[in-house]
């Protein structure tokens, strides 16, 4: 039992760039879901591709308890829909001591979009599998983890959000 809530613990982690992300309902999400692709693909090739090392910094300053709430949120699309959830998680991960770890090579999806593979570790032992991850990008040349991607480590953590239908 203890394994399962390390695991579970662990996968919250990866969530901590999840926050908030998905739509309310089916019809709802894929609209916002080819919305977004299309505002990506027109952003796509005004942006680089990030480096590992890019979505790394990224994850550390999400999980950081220093970093205001405000910079977390904005690090996930969709995140306004659960604001908070971003510190419910990154104190789950530091309670766990657990890590992510995004993996390269990151991948441009050819679509605006990029992709990798999220390690996770829990109190050093690496996690079995990966958790694929897509990013999209944001303001200022800044990258975001996706709706998708949030709400399906949501779900793999088994934590509930607004933002995430059951």
């Amino acid at each position: 039992m203890k394994l399962r809530k390390i695991t579970v613990a662990g996968v919250a982690i990866a969530a901590a760039l999840t926050m908030s992300a998905c739509g309310s309902d089916e019809s709802d999400t894929a609209t916002k879901t080819t919305t977004t692709t299309s505002a990506a693909a027109e952003t796509s090739e005004a942006i680089e591709v990030p480096t590992a090392a890019d979505l790394n910094a990224l994850l550390v300053q999400g999980l950081d308890p220093a970093t205001p709430l405000e910079v977390k949120s904005a690090m996930v699309e969709g995140s306004e829909q659960d604001p908070e959830l971003i510190n419910q998680v990154a104190a789950a991960a530091k309670a766990n001591n657990a890590e992510v770890t995004v993996l390269d090579p990151v991948i441009d999806n050819g679509d605006g979009t990029a992709s990798g593979q999220l390690q996770l570790t829990v109190n050093g032992q690496v996690q079995q599998g990966g958790v694929p991850a897509i990013f999209v990008p944001g303001e200022n040349g800044t990258w975001k983890l996706s709706k998708i991607t949030a709400c399906q480590i949501v779900s793999l953590a088994q934590l509930t959000s607004p933002a995430c239908p059951a």
